[in-house]
């Protein structure tokens, strides 16, 4: 089969050095247009979902505050990372279009790093809001300004970048004599650092430090933040006011978890993957990456009534306009701090 001969040729140590190939999943290729049908629906749902959000969050003006902006930019940076790796996994499915150039795999690598940093940033951040939004409630507004939330996305960029800018030139000095088949339907750092036929200590190091650190200090201050919302919450007198505060932090707490999973997952992938058949690995891979996507809306959509109501609206098309003044005028009356 023409892909077979791609993927031998590919071993050839005269083979183009620019040039790699994705492997996906193999010894399946006769099954290939079904398989592709639940990549492509939770495609589907993605887009679906995160662009619904964006919408509803436009356009409602009672959702204008610094937790939808936060939840913007989830929506974003889930919305670039499934569109930087699932298109590529379709063609693979319906084209058999293995080849990727060494250029665009690095360009894919910093993107996906870049933005899985972000993401963590951007949940820390969340958790912040929640923070403010139940411990100082009167200073929700004043802390959190529009100018606020941008330099705190704005960092999270910088630090995402920053800690990331390193990696292709890393991947540049390696030498790739051997194979070129990376065993994937994206390029992922470590899984191309695998195909180098040189010590790859110094790229293990860093990658490994880069995901401690990083994701490791952010979950400890969600983890703080959590335990001073807890202990906010366990001091109201009433029940009912504890299971509202509470009620206001449990999308985000799904989305943490969700995230968390997700990259402990990935890294135990890449450290027990070899005692596991290849292809489960590359659907691990990819479940850890679009789970997330698709499951933030619905979790946020579920939980956030403003959204809920919108998203409903939406649905309903013909009454949408006829209804629209009517829903704006109920969200008024919600709390500001209490928004789920």
């Amino acid at each position: 089969m023409p892909q077979k001969d791609n993927l031998s040729g590919s071993n050839s140590t005269g083979s183009d050095p620019s040039v790699f190939f994705l492997a996906g999943i193999q010894g399946l290729e006769a099954l290939h247009p079904w398989i592709s049908i639940p990549f492509c629906s939770v495609f589907t749902l993605i887009l679906l979902g995160n662009f619904i959000l964006l919408y509803v969050i436009k356009t409602e003006p009672s959702l204008q505050k610094s937790m939808f902006y936060f939840l913007t930019m989830l929506v974003v940076i889930d919305l670039i990372l499934s569109a930087i790796t699932m298109p590529k996994t379709l063609s693979i499915f319906w084209f058999n279009s293995r080849e990727i150039s060494f250029n665009a795999c690095l360009v894919q690598i910093f993107f996906l790093c870049s933005f899985f940093i972000m993401e963590s940033a951007v949940l820390l951040a969340i958790s912040f809001d929640r923070y403010v939004a139940i411990c100082n409630p009167l200073r929700y507004a004043t802390n959190l300004t529009n100018s606020t939330i941008g330099k705190i996305g704005l960092a999270a960029l910088a630090r995402a970048v920053l800690l990331t800018v390193p990696l292709p030139f890393l991947l540049r000095r390696l030498p790739y004599c051997g194979s070129h088949v990376i065993p994937h339907f994206f390029c992922e750092y470590m899984a191309l650092v695998k195909v180098a036929c040189a010590d790859t200590r110094l790229h293990n190091d860093y990658a490994i430090t880069v995901a401690l650190f990083i994701m490791g200090l952010d979950l400890i201050f969600i983890s703080l933040s959590y335990v001073k919302i807890l202990r906010a919450v366990l001091s109201l007198e009433s029940k009912e006011e504890q299971l509202k505060a509470l009620g206001t932090c449990v999308s985000h707490l799904c989305a943490i978890s969700i995230f968390y999973i997700a990259v402990v997952l990935f890294s135990l992938i890449h450290r027990f993957g070899h005692h596991f058949d290849p292809n489960v690995n590359i659907l691990l891979a990819h479940f850890n990456i679009f789970f997330p996507p698709m499951m933030n809306p619905i979790m946020y959509g579920v939980k956030t009534k403003q959204i809920r109501d919108w998203a409903l609206l939406l649905f309903r098309g013909k009454s949408f306009w006829a209804d629209q003044e009517g829903a704006a005028e109920d969200l008024e009356g919600e709390d500001t701090v209490v928004v789920f």
